[in-house]
């Protein structure tokens, strides 16, 4: 998501979101920062930043995933949330103070209170995919932060509140799926999580037909309707019943 992606010629799928919305209504601006947790995003004050710019009217998309995973007591790069899905704490030491982390769920439902606070519509949006075609044939199944996503959208009261979720990560898993292994190893340059520009760029298309897909009003503002989104790449929307927040 974020700007130049994990370097080395990566790039973040945010990068190319604008190019799906009408410029006269919509302009995005991609906070996202390169390995940064929920933890390190709420402890470096950035969440915040982009509270102090939010005006009544506006959106926020919120997307983590790929540096939240691991064991606090363990973790040498003072990143990874405190696991489990409601108010579990871990305490460490983090540059000789005492931090205590809190979980995913944690930190994503108090940005999204302070945003609703504002005047603020959220987006919650699972992970983007590593690349399933690492070890050979396609193999991808969801991560435990595609449920953790869906859970604060809709513990923060869905759309009757104003969250929205999206389900980045099998929109995205669809498009690498109907891409093939050649083209997805290709676009997959440093490690088996950063993204050439063209994939980040089918990412960002990736998570507006996920959009397009629901009920959020933002999708009024896409360039394109859904049939035109729709395609050999990137597939078609996704079956969902009443539960899921979209």
């Amino acid at each position: 998501m974020a700007p130049d992606g994990g370097h080395n010629g990566t790039e973040g799928w945010g990068q190319y979101l604008h190019y799906s919305f009408d410029s006269s209504k919509v302009r995005v601006n991609n906070s996202a920062y390169a390995g940064r947790s929920a933890r390190t995003f709420t402890r470096e004050g950035r969440f915040q930043r982009i509270f102090d710019q939010t005006k009544p009217g506006d959106w926020a998309v919120i997307e983590f995933g790929h540096n939240d995973e691991g064991d606090p007591a363990t973790d040498t790069k003072y990143r990874v949330d405190c696991p489990g899905m409601g108010d579990e704490t871990c305490p460490v030491t983090y540059n000789n103070q005492t931090e205590i982390v809190q979980t995913y769920v944690t930190y994503l439902l108090n940005a999204t209170a302070t945003f609703l606070s504002l005047g603020t519509r959220v987006i919650i949006s699972s992970p983007t995919p590593n690349n399933p075609y690492e070890f050979g044939n396609y193999s991808w199944a969801p991560s435990i932060y595609e449920y953790y996503s869906w859970y604060v959208a809709e513990k923060a009261g869905g759309p009757s509140k104003g969250v929205y979720y999206v389900n980045h990560g099998d929109y995205g898993a669809q498009a690498l799926r109907l891409m093939g292994k050649d083209v997805a190893d290709a676009n997959y340059p440093m490690d088996h999580t950063h993204t050439a520009p063209w994939l980040a760029d089918v990412f960002a298309r990736a998570f507006v037909l996920g959009l397009k897909c629901g009920t959020a009003p933002l999708q009024g503002c896409v360039v394109n309707a859904t049939s035109r989104i729709e395609g050999a790449l990137l597939g078609t929307c996704e079956g969902v019943n009443s539960t899921l927040p979209i």
